[in-house]
């Protein structure tokens, strides 16, 4: 999915309301982790079928853009044990795969439909939980919702999660 704009901002609110503008030019950011240590903010931007990383400052400002992974399917995203990103491939439409940081796929769990997020959860969060559906058309996502092909599909995931979806 490498079309459209990239107008998407990212906006930080602060224990007491405030809110500022901390990056732009986002291509749909569908989907955030922010690792264990507070440090790093990875961005998946579903328009520019990548993965982006910022540093994160103790205010919260974002700086060091970067690129993590290039030509993956980023949606609704989850940040493993191991460091690594479990989202789309890219490279096929139907499956969740296990990318580390620039762009190498360690492991890809193959579907019937799409996979639009995924999150590792359960008692030790090791079980990633995908949610997927049938894209048939172009009537968007109101022709999704009337399909009702969603289903929540469930595996083991070889590390558990971690930091902040």
């Amino acid at each position: 999915m490498t079309s459209g704009q990239a107008p998407g901002k990212i906006a930080l609110v602060t224990p007491d309301g405030q809110v500022r503008e901390v990056a732009d030019g986002i291509a749909f950011p569908n989907g955030m982790v922010i690792t264990p240590d507070d440090s790093t903010l990875i961005v998946a931007e579903s328009f520019a079928s990548r993965l982006t990383a910022f540093d994160i400052a103790g205010d919260g400002t974002l700086s060091n853009r970067r690129v993590w992974a290039d030509g993956v399917g980023p949606d609704g995203i989850c940040l493993d044990a191991d460091g690594c990103i479990w989202a789309s491939s890219g490279a096929m439409i139907n499956d969740c795969a296990r990318i580390r940081e620039g762009g190498e796929v360690l492991d890809t769990i193959e579907l019937d439909r799409s996979c639009f997020a995924a999150m590792l959860g359960g008692p030790d969060r090791r079980t990633l939980f995908m949610l997927t559906a049938e894209w048939r058309g172009t009537g968007g996502m109101e022709e999704v919702i009337q399909a009702r092909t969603g289903r929540i599909l469930v595996a083991d995931a070889p590390a558990p999660g971690v930091g902040w979806p």
